[in-house]
């Protein structure tokens, strides 16, 4: 998984600010709070796991960064600018690679471009995300013909066709099997360093988020609060058994409930 030579160089990761963010969800009539007063800086290039319970507010923190929906209340800022709205260097990429069972792979990942008008000339980014992602040799292939693995592949070129500042994963790994799942792990981390993002990814995986951020934080049961940041003070690559991470884990977990469970 080598980038092309006259590929165009990565933009550096944006800077991502989010100050004393509220939000809630109307249900059954009454109000549902899911974040609360949620402030958190990421430096650009960094990479940020988000831990916390299932349904505690974590996957709709990202939904407000990518700018798909405004907050009930605070901001979140790119640059020292307000996120208003989606923008290309704001990609997200979810659990299901939502793909269009009747394009190919490149006309997949093309969409973005598509979608901006910039395809006719911008067309060689394609062959580059796709040479990033090692999946040049199924540019024509359909997606039934993909593994679970590969269709996640075809999901990252179509989110870095776009050049992100800020790459936004959502449970990205959450469905692939466990073998397919570290090899995928290797390739995010493969690909942040040499693309240079900033990167924010939800998961359930204690041991996901300590062996591909920088830091971690930890979000108490909802309406989300911050009660916790851990920085991992480790090289890459990491490794399962380490102590540091394991004693890491442990720590995590507690946090969570979990402590009497390992």
């Amino acid at each position: 998984m080598v980038a092309l030579a006259h590929a165009v160089s990565a933009p550096e990761g944006l800077a991502l600010r989010i100050e004393h963010l509220s939000h809630g969800f109307a249900l059954d009539g009454q109000h549902l709070p899911v974040l609360e007063r949620v402030s958190l800086d990421v430096a650009p290039g960094e990479f940020v796991a988000l831990l916390g319970p299932s349904g505690c507010g974590k996957s709709t923190l990202l939904r407000l960064v990518a700018g798909l929906e405004p907050a009930d209340s605070g901001r979140v800022l790119a640059d020292g600018e307000a996120i208003t709205g989606p923008d290309p260097s704001r990609v997200v990429v979810f659990q299901d690679p939502t793909l269009y069972p009747w394009r190919r792979v490149w006309d997949n990942v093309a969409v973005g471009l598509e979608a901006q008008g910039l395809l006719k000339t911008h067309s060689a980014k394609v062959d580059e995300a796709l040479e990033k992602v090692g999946l040049s040799q199924f540019a024509r292939a359909y997606p039934r013909q993909l593994s679970g693995g590969m269709a996640q592949r075809v999901a990252l070129a179509r989110a870095l066709v776009n050049q992100p500042r800020l790459l936004i994963l959502d449970e990205p790994l959450g469905k692939l099997d466990s073998l397919t799942r570290i090899t995928m792990q290797k390739e995010l981390i493969d690909l942040w360093q040499r693309q240079g993002y900033t990167a924010l990814l939800v998961t359930h995986d204690v041991e996901e988020a300590l062996l591909l951020a920088n830091r971690v934080i930890v979000f108490s049961d909802r309406p989300a609060r911050i009660q916790a940041q851990l920085k991992i003070d480790r090289p890459y690559p990491r490794h399962r058994d380490d102590p540091y991470l394991v004693d890491l884990r442990r720590q995590i977990l507690g946090l969570l409930g979990l402590g009497e469970s390992w």
